[in-house]
């Protein structure tokens, strides 16, 4: 057993608990990359096809998304032929037929995708992709303007992307790259690649948006109006070489309780020590047994009050050098209220204790209805130095840095309000820091030979620190007593290099090599009577691409892509475990990265007035790192552990068209099949041959948008889910009701009227049928949307 070393923080810390230093290793240098760690073979294989006459090429981005033209409902796309993976888009211009309060409603509609978002301003928004489930965070990336906002702290709902460090308002376009088909993305992109381009003004420009929001919500003893609203306001100009914006942006909104109070329903009699009760609902849980609803538990729901502000700026060196900064600056306010249905013979509600229901005994533990509340502010900073030169070399470096200054979540120890202990969990001084720079050429002209090559590095570093107090009053900062802290860090160093080949006037090769070094460290664990620390490790790899196009017709192009991928594990996935007295139980600290071999065969066709897409894929996926229950030894153990190989297979159809059947029609649609199978797993032998957690078999989306005139547009759109499982060995036979994942269709609908030039009013609807459905949570049900903007 180590022991504990404490120290006090200042009282700009916002608490006065003291606070053990966790163990850890003497701090060591950065390890670094060298020349020594590109094998000559490397370089060769893509420098010796570059020295043929033909032109060279390259993005005009290396860390962007290639170029797809996507930048009004009227106009038609072209694919980029250089990008070795399905994309889509889209844009401002279309973003504003659709409801959308949050940044993340903007890939509501995107084909095989689907948000996970129990409300408006939720921050635990997150997206699932093809065969990626939507609790597997760490298998997506997401930028805004090449800077980092995916959250590789962990790999859970509670590490989702921080959204808000983007206000929809703000957005140009939003990109989406399937698969780990590009060696410039980390294998966290073995999902998809969400790439978000903000507006930059080049005039004096200026705007304010404000909107209301309410749903009326009944299930189980809730039957009530929940409502919202949220303001944006914006100023830019360019002035000479200088650009810039500034943008502040409020939401207040108060979710419909989503988590309940439950326990099988009881067979033991009642005794004379049980309360008797009434108010409880029977329901038959997602395993199909008999269960209890009791009330709204502490999770159960949410008022969310966010304050988000956002500084950009960008100044032109030369006519050809571009320097620009960053800043976003996020706070959020949550309470979580509480609710129990139940009430004695008096009237007056019960809480906790032995309680007689129906003649049958129930023991409710005092946590069961305990409030909770919490806090954070959240800081990005972004530095970019890029060059723009229409031909030949461009270069580009990106620096970020997302600091969680402050995280503190709170809960009671029971929900009687007299009872005022409780425990607070404190976050503050976690976040991470990337860097990327990369070397890109572009040719004057295009010829059969010409390459469009691309070399760079890249670095993150992810740092995370939790430490848990008991305390007198849980809403305070004072008093109380260590309970429990995790602490840990992680550092990826790579090297990258793609080319895109033309063969031929017909056929493409795009083929890349990225190598990646990666490094777990400071890992540690403490209660008040042991603490722990973990060796440092450390892992590299290299992951081969390649993709072959060929362009059948003018308005047909046929390609197939293949690349191998590795997700290594996040800091929480390593180092958070639980410890009860003075055991510690900790998830492995040697669990193995995620190996994946994707391959794509996708056929585009671009023809008269829209695109159609058609894409089989398969992700073959040794050791995914998942929850799950070791049945193998005694007595079991459940943690994160490494699933042995998982295999998703698909198909998309994709088809986006304008003036469709008549002009102001613009429709899109997509349907999208996956069936993603545990094929082997060691450790939980049941689940083979069972379907993966949370993929649903088949999802759809239809989306039209009707131009009555230039000043008025209708939007009606459909979302379709079908049936995914909710755990591993499939047995929720019952899976619409709460703590199940239901098969959905749900309808949303919105009306765009513009007055004038510069302003603009909508009306809408999600959920237009009021359909109750789940996963795990009750969604939201009917919502109305009002909203007003005013621009310069």
């Amino acid at each position: 057993m180590l022991a504990l070393l404490t120290q006090t923080k200042s009282a700009s810390s916002r608490r006065d608990c003291p606070r053990p230093r966790l163990p850890h290793q003497p701090s060591t240098q950065l390890s670094t990359l060298s020349a020594a760690l590109l094998p000559q073979s490397f370089v060769l294989m893509l420098a010796l096809p570059m020295l043929s006459p033909g032109a060279w090429a390259a993005e005009e981005d290396s860390h962007a998304v290639p170029e797809v033209f996507v930048t009004g409902a009227r106009e038609k796309r072209v694919l980029d032929p250089n990008l070795p993976a399905s994309s889509e888009r889209i844009t401002a211009a279309q973003l504003q037929n659709l409801n959308v309060v949050n940044t993340e409603d903007a890939l509501k509609y995107m084909p095989n995708m689907a948000m996970r978002k129990r409300f408006i301003g939720d921050e635990n928004a997150t997206i699932s992709v093809r065969g990626n489930g939507t609790s597997q965070t760490a298998r997506g990336l997401v930028y805004a303007d090449g800077l980092l906002l995916s959250n590789f702290l962990g790999n859970t709902h509670s590490f989702p992307p921080r959204w808000s460090m983007v206000f929809p308002e703000d957005i140009a376009q939003v990109d989406v790259v399937y698969g780990p088909f590009s060696a410039l993305y980390p294998g966290n992109s073995m999902g998809a690649t969400v790439a978000i381009t903000t507006k930059m003004p080049t005039k004096l420009e200026a705007m304010f948006k404000a909107q209301v929001f309410s749903q009326q919500f009944s299930l189980f003893g809730v039957d009530g109006r929940f409502d919202g609203n949220k303001s944006t306001a914006a100023i830019g100009n360019k002035v000479g070489d200088l650009s810039f914006l500034l943008g502040i942006d409020h939401l207040s909104n108060a979710g419909q309780p989503f988590v309940y109070a439950s326990q099988p329903r009881s067979s033991q009699p009642a005794t004379a020590a049980a309360v008797p009760v009434t108010g409880a609902y029977q329901y038959t849980d997602p395993n199909g047994a008999p269960a209890t609803i009791f009330g709204v538990n502490a999770e159960g729901a949410e008022r969310a009050v966010q304050d988000q502000f956002k500084f950009k700026a960008a100044y032109d060196i030369t006519p050809t050098l571009q320097a620009g900064f960053t800043f976003g600056y996020w706070r959020q306010q949550v309470s979580n209220s509480t609710q129990t249905f139940l009430r004695d013979a008096n009237g007056k509600p019960v809480y906790s204790g032995l309680v007689n229901i129906g003649g049958y005994q129930y023991n409710l533990p005092a946590s069961f209805f305990a409030p909770a509340a919490s806090e954070s502010e959240n800081q990005l900073y972004g530095l970019t130095l890029k060059t723009r030169h229409a031909s030949g070399w461009n270069y580009s470096a990106i620096a970020s840095y997302f600091d969680v200054s402050k995280s503190i979540s709170r809960s009671a120890g029971s929900g009687l309000a007299s009872n005022l202990g409780g425990v607070a969990t404190y976050g503050d001084g976690s976040g991470w820091k990337t860097l990327d720079l990369a070397a890109d050429y572009k040719p004057a002209s295009v010829a059969a030979g010409s390459h469009w090559p691309t070399f760079g590095y890249h670095y993150d570093n992810y740092f995370l620190e939790n430490t848990t107090y008991n305390l007198d009053n849980w809403r305070g900062n004072n008093g109380g007593s260590f309970n429990n802290a995790f602490a840990g860090k992680t550092e990826t160093q790579a090297l990258f290099a793609q080319d895109a080949w033309q063969l031929s006037q017909l056929w493409k090769l795009t083929y890349g090599l990225r190598y990646e070094d990666w490094r777990a460290y400071d890992g540690a664990r403490a209660t008040s009577t042991a603490a722990q620390r973990y060796d440092s490790r450390s892992l590299s790899y290299w992951s081969p691409k390649a993709a072959l196009s060929y362009q059948a017709t003018s308005d047909l192009t046929l390609r197939f892509s293949t690349g191998r991928a590795y997700r290594f594990p996040t800091v929480s996935e390593l180092f958070q475990g639980s410890l009860t007295g003075s055991t510690l139980v900790n998830n492995d600290p040697n669990l193995k990265p995620e190996n994946d071999l994707a391959k794509e065969l996708s056929a585009e066709w671009s023809h008269f007035n829209g695109m159609l897409r058609m894409s089989l894929f398969e992700d073959d996926v040794k050791n995914t790192l998942f929850s799950q229950t070791n049945t193998t030894v005694f007595p079991n153990v459940t943690n994160i552990q490494n699933i042995d190989r998982v295999r998703s297979r698909g198909i998309e159809l994709s088809y986006s068209g304008e003036d469709v059947f008549l002009r102001g029609l613009d429709l899109s649609a997509s349907v999208g099949y996956t069936r993603s199978i545990i094929l082997e797993n060691s450790k939980n032998p049941a689940t083979v041959g069972k379907n993966f957690y949370r993929i649903p078999l088949w999802r759809s989306n239809l989306v039209g948008s009707y131009r009555v005139n230039d000043q008025a547009t209708v939007m009606l759109a459909g979302r379709y889910s079908g049936r995914q499982y909710n755990t591993l060995t499939n047995t929720d036979t019952n899976p619409a009701t709460f703590g199940g994942t239901s098969s959905f269709l749900v309808f949303d609908t919105k009306l765009t009227f513009k007055p004038t030039r510069n302003t603009e009013l909508g009306i809408g609807i999600d959920n237009l049928t009021d359909k109750r459905y789940y996963v795990y949570y009750p969604y939201p049900g009917r919502t109305f949307y009002l909203e007003a903007k005013v621009s310069l």
